[in-house]
C-alpha cells in the first residue's frame, strides 16, 4: 500500500504532514477553500497567532445553528493547521453578546410575564426564567451553549461581552470609537431611514437609574475625555465614560469594534448578516483594525420553511437532536452544503444517521485526496473512529416498526439472527443506534404510521410474494431475497420498468413502486431501505406472517 493510502498511524509525522499539506493545497471541500484564503491573508499580514471567532447571542436557548457556527469554525481551523503544517498558533473564541438589551420575551420560557419587568435590560441583568444556579438569563444560556461544545469536545475558549466591557478589555477600542465617533456615523447614517437617522448612535448608555439599554440621541461626544452626555429616561442629563461597561455599542458598530479590537482573522455568519458585512469591515477599518474573512452561510429553516429562531423556538434545539442521533449525525448535517438553505426538522435525523456512517465506511479504503473530500475527516479533525455498523438507523427503525416494538432487546434478537456474535459489548456504537432507534420510533413513526389497504393487484402480488419466500431455502441471503422480490414484481406490468438500466421487454426492470408498496401495506411507511435485508434480519417467517394480516384487512384496522 502506498504512503498516502496508509493510516495516519502508520506514516511517521513529519512525512505526513508534508504529505497532507501538499494534498490540502488543492482540496475542493470548503473548509481547505477557506483555509487557503487565510494562508493567504497570512503572508500579506504575518502574526504569530490566528484567531477564530463565532459570535453567540444569548436572547434564548441555544439553537442548533449556534452549534452549527462552531462545528464549521472547527474545520475551517483544522484545513488551516493542515495547511500551515501546525506552525501556527490558533485559538477559537466563541463571544456572547449577552451585554444585549432584552428587545422582545422569548416564547420558550417558563412564565413570560416575569420576564416584563425587565425589557431592555442587558441580558445578564435579567433574573433566570429557568431557576437553578444561574446568575442571569444571559448566563444561564451562555452555560447551556458551553454544555454542548464541552460535550462535543470543541476546543475553544469561551467570552463575555458583559465581562469584556466590565473589565475594560474593549476599552481602547470604545475610546478610539469616540475619537472616530463623525466616521463611524457617515457610515452609519446612509443605511438607516430619516426617523432612525435622527435619534442614532452607536453609543448605547446604560441608564444608572432603570439599569436599561438607552437606544437614545447623544447630546455630545468628548473624544478627549472618553464620555457621552444623553439624556436618562427621566430626562436628567448625564455624562458617563464610555468606558468600564457603563455603555455598549450598537450591534453593527459592535460587530466592527470587536473585529478591531481583538485582531479577529475569520468569522462565518447567516446570510441574514451579508449585506451588513461591509459595514462590519468599514468600521473595523475605521477603528485601526483589518477586518476578517468571511464565511456565509445559508439560513437553517424549519420543516415549514420559516427561519429558526432562538426566541420562537422553532426549528430542533440540539437537546432534541441528541435525541435521537449522535453528535456526529448533526455535525455532518453541518458540513454539507453550507452555503444552501437547509430544513432542520426531525425528518432530517434518520438520513443524516446512515449517510454519517456510510461516509465512515468508506474512509479506511480511500486515499488522501478522496478523504479530504470525506466529510468524516473534518468531522472528527482527521481522526476518524474505526466503527462497525452492520445495519442502518433506518432498518432499525423499520425493524421496530414491523415488530410494533419500543423494547430494545426485541431489535437485539433480530441482530443476533442476522449478525452472528453481535452485543452491545462488541458493538457500543450499534448499542447507541438502537437506544436511538426505539425513541424515534415512539415519538415519530409509531403516531404517523398508516396502513394502506392493498387494491387487486397489490393483493395478488403479495399472494405471489407470500409463495415465492415460503419456497426459499433455510438461510437465505439477503440478496436471495432480493432477486426474489424482483421475480415477483418483474411480470406485473404496474411495477415494470422498461428505462431501467439493462432493460428489455422481455426482461423489464421493476420501478420503486413496487418497494414502496411493500412498505405502505406491510409497515405502514412511505418507503424504506433494501427490503431484501429487511426481510433477511425480520425473517421470512414474520414478513410471510405481515403479509397474511395486510391480506386478512388486520394491519388497516389496527
Amino acid at each position: 500500500m502506498s504512503s498516502s493510502e496508509a493510516s495516519p498511524a502508520a506514516v511517521d509525522p513529519t512525512q505526513l504532514a508534508a504529505e497532507l499539506k501538499a494534498v490540502a493545497e488543492t482540496a475542493t471541500a470548503w473548509p481547505f477553500e477557506e483555509a487557503r484564503k487565510l494562508v493567504e491573508r497570512l503572508k500579506k499580514r504575518p502574526k504569530d497567532e490566528v484567531l477564530f471567532e463565532t459570535g453567540y447571542g444569548p436572547s434564548g436557548l441555544p439553537h442548533i445553528g449556534t452549534f452549527g457556527e462552531v462545528a464549521r469554525t472547527t474545520m475551517v481551523r483544522h484545513a488551516f493547521r493542515i495547511l500551515t503544517e501546525d506552525k501556527v498558533k490558533t485559538r477559537l473564541l466563541c463571544f456572547s453578546d449577552d451585554m444585549d438589551g432584552m428587545r422582545k420575551i422569548p416564547e420558550n420560557v417558563p412564565d413570560p410575564a416575569a420576564l416584563v419587568p425587565y425589557l431592555q435590560m442587558p441580558l445578564t441583568k435579567v433574573p433566570n426564567p429557568f431557576g437553578g444556579d444561574y446568575p442571569s438569563f444571559g448566563a444561564h444560556n451562555n452555560a447551556m451553549l458551553r454544555r454542548f461544545l464541552d460535550t462535543f469536545g470543541f476546543d475553544y475558549e469561551f467570552a463575555s461581552a458583559t465581562e469584556y466591557y466590565f473589565s475594560g478589555k474593549l476599552d481602547a477600542v470604545l475610546l478610539k470609537a469616540a475619537e472616530k465617533y463623525d466616521e463611524i456615523m457617515a457610515v452609519m447614517l446612509p443605511t438607516l431611514g430619516e426617523e432612525r437617522q435622527a435619534t442614532y448612535s452607536p453609543f448605547l448608555p446604560i441608564s444608572p437609574t432603570s439599569g436599561r439599554v438607552l437606544y437614545v440621541p447623544l447630546k455630545n461626544v468628548d473624544a478627549k475625555a472618553g464620555t457621552i452626555t444623553f439624556d436618562d429616561e427621566d430626562g436628567t442629563e448625564l455624562t458617563l465614560p464610555v468606558t468600564g461597561g457603563k455603555v455598549k455599542l450598537q450591534w453593527k458598530p459592535d460587530f466592527g469594534a470587536r473585529w478591531a479590537a481583538l485582531d479577529v482573522d475569520f468569522e462565518m455568519f447567516g446570510k441574514d448578516h451579508q449585506t451588513n458585512a461591509p459595514i462590519y469591515d468599514k468600521i473595523c477599518q475605521i477603528l485601526g483594525g483589518t477586518a476578517p474573512e468571511h464565511f456565509v452561510y445559508e439560513l437553517f429553516l424549519d420543516e415549514k420553511g420559516q427561519k429558526i429562531s432562538k426566541s420562537k423556538g422553532n426549528g430542533l434545539t440540539i437537546d432534541e437532536w441528541l435525541t435521537y442521533a449522535s453528535p456526529e449525525s448533526l455535525a455532518l448535517y453541518m458540513f454539507q452544503s453550507p452555503r444552501s438553505a437547509k430544513k432542520l426538522h426531525f425528518d432530517v435525523i434518520p438520513k443524516a444517521v446512515d449517510e454519517y456512517f456510510n461516509f465512515l465506511a468508506r474512509y479506511a479504503q480511500q486515499d488522501w485526496k478522496l478523504r479530504f473530500g470525506n466529510p468524516v475527516y473534518h468531522i472528527h479533525a482527521g481522526n476518524p473512529p474505526d466503527v462497525d455498523m452492520p445495519v442502518s438507523f433506518t432498518m432499525l427503525l423499520n425493524l421496530a416498526s414491523a415488530s410494533n416494538t419500543e423494547d430494545e432487546s426485541v431489535l437485539w434478537g433480530f441482530l443476533k439472527r442476522h449478525v452472528p456474535g453481535v452485543s452491545d459489548q462488541t458493538h457500543p456504537k450499534l448499542h447507541e443506534l438502537v437506544g436511538y432507534a426505539v425513541r424515534y420510533f415512539h415519538d415519530f413513526v409509531k403516531p404517523n404510521k398508516v396502513f394502506r389497504t392493498p387494491d387487486a393487484v397489490e393483493r395478488d402480488a403479495l399472494e405471489k410474494l407470500d409463495a415465492a419466500l415460503a419456497a426459499l431455502p433455510a438461510g437465505a441471503s439477503a440478496d436471495d431475497i432480493q432477486t426474489v422480490l424482483y421475480d415477483v414484481a418483474r411480470p406485473i406490468p404496474r411495477y415494470q420498468d422498461l428505462k431501467a438500466k439493462g432493460a428489455t421487454p422481455e426482461r423489464p426492470g421493476v420501478s420503486v413502486e413496487w418497494f414502496n408498496t411493500l412498505y405502505q401495506v406491510l409497515l405502514g411507511l412511505e418507503r424504506g431501505p433494501r427490503f431484501g435485508s429487511f426481510v433477511a434480519i425480520y425473517g421470512v417467517a414474520e414478513t410471510r406472517e405481515l403479509i397474511r394480516k395486510a391480506l386478512a384487512g388486520e394491519l388497516a384496522a389496527a
